[in-house]
């Protein structure tokens, strides 16, 4: 933990007190998007003091050239970024001449910030005394609505406490606006026209180079004391700029207040010649219902999303606030409206990694999906990768892989690799195998196979061509190694023989042969129509077959265990605790060279394995293997604490599970890793769902049918969640002394509790011991 002032709540995050040396924590921290926008915490009005400001627009990327010392082939020419979008937030605010600004007021008291997650808004409020004498207070309140996503709101009030005053409010939208991560320092955005007309204005732009066609827009009504008044403002343009003034005076202790209803309209879902027309459009939805209209649409569409999203824990405050801001964070992000779109690790909550899609959505967050919104959500996720395929495949012919091999992007934003370190780019090919585990997950939960013969096989056979491939025969060992990879952990880099990858490429072949089988005795026109387009023979399958037979897993007679490639037990096994806490994080302290000879493991590598695959190892294994690793592991990726937990679990060690489990779930909120002032970790947040469903409920599907071992940890007194599995809603509570289970359903369904068969009533409790 490496801050401590968000202030425990169960459904909000509060701050209290201002403080210049947070301002870029708490604006990832109380960030707020609705899945086609988003937006950090910045203040609406001027701030001079430090800050990291930051509007995005889902989908909508610049191609920033690649920059490094020297050019390798096979390099991508660029790095996908998400783009700082045109403002349209901000409101200038100046009192008898004074401009307010928080980094220059005399003094600033009861400073407060709430993210309110049950409903979905962002609230401020403070008191300050400005150059001039001047005290006021202000109240804010923001939102991004759900139910409307081309549309934001803000209040924004101004209480004079000392004098009669003159307040300004200065709405504005502008597009003169930079990244603040960039490789050249490019011009993103080419403003094409800004324009108003009566109390509207709008900004059309579009992005360089990949022509992203924009229009921001903003509306305003003003208040005194509640009541409407009419003011005709003043108005000031240039060619990035458009504001409107609203001069009132105020009486001290009366509110003047503002409404301000901007967003974007953008050209993925309008004509491009149509988008002022589509922004007008919004902003009548938008003053037609009010800003309180608007926040009682945007509360009962957050009702309908934790219905069956939440998970409540009783007994645990900070366990209990941790859960719901992953669970809120990741509805903001994603919600599946929208095939195009997928989830990048930071959200709207800040630009590293580029906003872009990375192996994290496969691998984590499509359980979470699958679970809590239903399988229509989670196959739009297959599709955005079924729609790159051809992508994948260039991208591996790039690299010299022939006849339909796919590679799938480390980093991608249209299907295209566009990751600029070659120890990644090149050698993290592990991804490859989430996109296939996925779809086999997919099915295995749904039971809906249709994704396979449509899409899928496709996709598995390209994933199969390029492990076949990628191996080579070593006849040293007669057995097939994969030489020069990265895995899971990247603090090991062109190793040979990483096991998560090869035994992931085993896997991906024979799970590639078994769909083509099976579609060839139960789907024979699709097979036929497959085989024919990707042109697969026996004699090919054959060789696939040869490969995922014979492949090599580095293994240690003397520690029984599998090693996580092939010159692990070379290295000085120095266990994390032995290590100087000031030396941590080691990969903001030690140079690379030294972190590459270490034995410390970034995050879960070999212990990925087992979680994936766990039914192909026993417990026994399991915990040798997590006894042998976790003392090596630095945790320094945010998706490592999750996976420990739930293995940990499933070991039955319930503290340490619990301790990982509160690592996971308050990354953020405490900034375990130095880092949250660059946004949060998205993706990494649905493995905070998975410790508690998959960890402490035990859930899995064997066999075809859904099963729990529910444990709980002795710090909480019960805990509950809801999952739709195959369209039966069920209810799980745990407690220190029993579960019980509640299908919302109208149909029964037979589970597994504790390897013993139950059959659920329809909308019956029933408690087990």
């Amino acid at each position: 933990m490496n801050q401590d002032y968000i202030i425990p709540d169960n459904w909000s995050i509060i701050e209290e007190g201002f403080s210049a040396s947070r301002i870029e924590s708490s604006e990832s921290l109380f960030s707020i998007g609705n899945g086609a926008m988003g937006q950090r915490a910045n203040f609406e009005e001027q701030y001079s003091g430090k800050s990291f400001q930051g509007s995005y627009i889902a989908g909508v990327y610049y191609p920033d050239k690649t920059r490094v010392g020297w050019w390798k082939n096979g390099y991508p020419e660029y790095f996908a970024k998400v783009l700082n979008a045109p403002s349209w937030i901000g409101i200038n605010v100046s009192v008898d001449g004074e401009q307010l600004d928080l980094s220059a007021c005399k003094k600033v008291e009861n400073f407060r910030r709430e993210l309110n997650m049950q409903e979905g808004w962002l609230a401020r409020s403070f008191s300050a005394t400005l150059q001039n004498d001047i005290h006021i207070e202000v109240e804010t309140k923001r939102f991004l609505s759900l139910e409307f996503d081309e549309i934001g709101a803000i209040q924004y009030s101004v209480k004079p406490i000392n004098n009669n005053v003159n307040i300004i409010f200065q709405p504005y939208l502008n597009s003169a606006i930079t990244n603040k991560d960039s490789n050249w320092d490019d011009k993103f955005w080419d403003t094409l026209e800004v324009k108003h007309e009566n109390r509207q204005a709008f900004i059309q732009a579009k992005t360089m180079k990949t022509d992203f066609y924009t229009c921001t827009f903003m509306e305003s009504e003003v208040f005194l004391n509640n009541k409407a008044v009419s003011i005709n403002p003043s108005r000031q343009t240039d060619e990035n700029f458009v504001a409107f003034s609203y001069s009132q005076e105020v009486k001290k202790g009366d509110v003047f207040t503002i409404h301000k209803f901007g967003g974007y309209t953008v050209d993925r879902n309008h004509d491009k010649t149509q988008l002022v027309s589509a922004a007008k459009k919004a902003l009548k939805t938008a003053t037609d219902l009010g800003f309180d209209g608007l926040l009682e649409t945007q509360k009962q569409a957050w009702a309908n999303i934790w219905d069956l999203a939440d998970i409540a824990i009783q007994g645990d405050v900070k366990a209990q606030q941790g859960i719901r801001f992953n669970i809120f964070q990741l509805n903001q992000t994603y919600l599946g409206k929208d095939s195009r779109l997928n989830i990048g690790p930071k959200g709207f909550t800040g630009e590293k990694y580029g906003g872009s899609t990375y192996w994290d959505t496969e691998a984590y967050c499509i359980p979470f999906y699958m679970a809590t919104k239903g399988e229509h959500v989670a196959k739009k996720l297959l599709e955005y990768r079924y729609n790159h395929l051809e992508k994948a495949i260039e991208n591996a012919a790039k690299l010299g892989f022939k006849n339909g091999a796919a590679l799938y992007p480390m980093v991608t934003m249209n299907g295209e690799e566009c990751h600029n370190e070659w120890e990644i780019t090149f050698e993290e090919i592990h991804r490859n195998g989430a996109i296939a585990f996925a779809i086999y997950n997919y099915h295995r939960y749904t039971d809906d196979y249709s994704y396979i013969p449509e899409k899928g096989l496709e996709v598995l056979i390209g994933i199969a061509r390029f492990w076949q491939q990628r191996a080579t025969f070593s006849t040293h060992k007669n057995k097939y190694v994969i030489l020069g990879v990265t895995g899971p952990n990247e603090y090991e880099n062109n190793v040979n023989n990483n096991f998560y990858t090869n035994y992931l490429a085993k896997w991906c072949i024979q799970y590639a042969i078994e769909n083509v089988m099976k579609m060839e005795s139960e789907y024979p026109s699709d097979h036929t129509r497959i085989i024919n387009k990707v042109k697969l023979s026996n004699s090919e399958i054959n060789e696939w077959k040869a490969v995922a037979d014979n492949m090599y897993f580095p293994y240690s007679e003397k520690h029984q265990l599998y090693l996580q490639q092939d010159g692990f037990l070379d290295k000085e096994l120095i266990p994390v605790a032995h290590l100087d806490t000031a030396q941590r994080p080691i990969n903001q302290k030690w140079s690379w060279d030294r972190i590459l000879r270490s034995p410390y493991i970034k995050q879960a590598d070999t212990l990925q394995g087992f979680y994936f695959f766990e039914d192909d190892f026993s417990n026994g294994e399991l915990e040798r293997h997590f006894d042998f690793y976790e003392p090596f592991t630095v945790h320094e990726s945010s998706l490592s604490p999750c996976v420990h937990s739930i293995q940990a679990a499933k070991l039955g060690r319930m503290e340490q599970a619990y301790t990982f489990y509160l690592r996971t779930s308050r990354l953020d909120l405490d900034d375990y890793n130095h880092e949250v002032h660059e946004g949060l970790h998205i993706t990494s947040m649905a493995g905070t769902w998975m410790s508690i469903v998959e960890g402490f409920g035990g859930m899995r599907v064997k066999n075809n049918r859904l099963s729990f071992t529910p444990k709980i940890p002795k710090q909480w007194e019960s805990y509950s969640f809801k999952i739709n599995f195959r369209n039966h809603i069920l209810k799980v509570t745990v407690n220190q002394k029993q579960t019980t289970f509640e299908l919302e359903s109208d149909t029964e369904l037979e589970i597994n509790v504790d390897n013993k068969r139950v059959l659920l009533q329809k909308k019956r409790l029933q408690t087990l011991i």
